[in-house]
């Protein structure tokens, strides 16, 4: 099902900058472009667009990767308010709707109005040492809190709007968004949550006879974890590097004003085909490239 929708512009490709055959397909893509009569497109590696994009110079980002390069698209374009369309070329492209081989049929679509935007949740993310904000950042799929280096289980203490949740006992401990339900959070048994939703899950990883049921909450919860761990601790927020915790150090997780926009072509039931399909297929297993 589509829906017409204003036509775009102006574009920007980005790709991930190590897949070999991802600068040649953003070239292809930027000639059929021009082709049609838009002579201006910007493309560049993922990283190098993130220094070069401003607040209203293109209509759409194509971004050409995985779903790693869909998320460092989602963080870079959601406080842009651009919208992202995914083309897939790593092994999974959960987030993504169109294949490597359908690009020349879907763009035109696109150019035409033929498409709906489908607006994700996000998350934002405090790392407070007593008083002092140590860093802070954008969600897309999840925080997680978990131990370091060490195979020792970790003591975080859960608290929802200032309220006791539970204390846990466990390898970590996910924040994740709808989107992220069906990453990390669905690697350990989490439910999964349609991506309309704007609610917060929380799952613990490996809880050691602590509470191992997950907890959806509304978007308006302000969530915090407080290490309490003699041991090292560690905080990633969707995937990136690890920040090292101390006892007593504090993750904030509560809703971000940024909301993340796809391009969608298909109906809104392709969620649960593709869900289907890729739990089926298990495309993780592959070794390319994401």
């Amino acid at each position: 099902m589509s829906t017409t929708r204003p036509l775009p512009q102006r574009f920007a490709i980005g790709y991930h900058p190590t897949m070999a055959e991802a600068p040649l397909v953003a070239d292809a893509i930027r000639q059929f472009l021009e082709h049609q009569g838009y002579p201006e497109v910007l493309s560049a590696p993922l990283p190098s667009l993130r220094q070069i994009l401003q607040p209203g110079q293109v209509d759409v980002l194509i971004a050409l990767g995985g779903d790693g390069t869909m998320l460092r698209a989602g963080h870079l374009c959601a406080p842009l308010q651009i919208p992202v369309l995914g083309i897939n070329l790593g092994r999974f492209g959960f987030l993504m709707e169109v294949r490597q081989e359908e690009w020349q049929r879907r763009l035109p679509l696109l150019l035409s109005g033929q498409y709906w935007l489908e607006e994700r949740m996000m998350l934002w993310a405090t790392h407070l040492r007593g008083e002092q904000k140590l860093g802070e950042w954008s969600v897309l799929n999840e925080v997680v809190v978990c131990r370091g280096q060490i195979v020792r289980p970790v003591r975080l203490r859960a608290a929802v709007d200032g309220y006791p949740l539970s204390t846990y006992i466990a390898d970590g401990l996910i924040v994740a968004t709808p989107t992220g339900s069906t990453a990390y959070a669905l690697a350990v048994g989490g439910p999964i949550m349609p991506p309309e939703l704007r609610s917060i899950l929380i799952v613990a990883v490996a809880p050691h006879l602590s509470m191992d049921r997950a907890v959806i909450l509304p978007e308006e919860a302000v969530v915090t974890v407080t290490v309490q761990s003699s041991h090292q601790a560690v905080m990633s927020v969707d995937g990136q590097p690890p920040v090292a915790l101390e006892n007593d150090d504090v993750v904030r997780v509560e809703a971000n004003h940024n909301t993340v926009k796809f391009v969608r072509f298909q109906d809104r039931g392709y969620f649960y085909r593709n869900l289907n399909a890729y739990m089926e297929l298990n495309p993780a297993a592959m070794d390319n490239e994401s």
